[in-house]
């Protein structure tokens, strides 16, 4: 059974990834269930996602300490679902910052410093994920770099993620699409 637990803020891409990681699973011979939580998007609020692929699964939810993969599109975000993850855990994050409404005011601070020592604590991949998008075009592309990463952590052939992903991203995005997927392949099978 491979456990994915997918967080961010509305607005960046959220269901179309986790729409291609179950699309890639199931063609990869796996029974995919998922379940997701996107009804604060249009706020930028938060999103979040379950993904689960097995020989057979039964239900879509993760339980907490059951998930393999934290895929976070945004760090805060990430750290609230640390406990979502085993102790093998992986996290797989954009580290651009979006900071929410009660720091923007000043009425809380910004974990950084705990942000940081969950990283310490797991298996951990980070980069900007946003900046690295806007040099190859488009912000819009920071998720599918995170697809790639997780697609170098998994044994599912790489033909079969650039097939999904040609059928789910807009024509004239496809190209920048496969850019950002390698980038975010490559950046982890390098060693970041």
């Amino acid at each position: 059974m491979i456990n994915i637990m997918i967080c961010g803020v509305g607005g960046q891409g959220l269901v179309l990834t986790s729409g291609i990681i179950s699309e890639v699973a199931r063609r990869a011979g796996y029974d995919v269930k998922t379940n997701d939580v996107i009804g604060l998007s249009q706020r930028g609020g938060r999103v979040w996602a379950n993904i689960r692929m097995g020989e057979k699964v039964y239900s879509p939810n993760i339980i907490p300490g059951e998930a393999d993969f934290l895929l976070a599109m945004e760090p805060l975000e990430g750290f609230r679902y640390k406990n979502m993850l085993n102790n093998q855990g992986v996290i797989l994050m954009n580290n651009k910052i979006i900071y929410p409404s009660d720091v923007v005011f000043e009425k809380a601070d910004y974990p950084s410093e705990a942000i940081e020592k969950m990283l310490e604590t797991y298996e951990s991949y980070a980069l900007n994920a946003t900046d690295e998008s806007v040099k190859l075009g488009n912000k819009m592309v920071a998720n599918t770099i995170i697809l790639g990463m997780l697609a170098s952590k998994l044994s599912i052939d790489d033909k079969i993620w650039m097939d999904v992903i040609q059928e789910r991203v807009p024509k004239k995005a496809l190209d920048m699409n496969k850019k950002a997927f390698t980038l975010g392949f490559d950046y982890v099978k390098n060693g970041s």
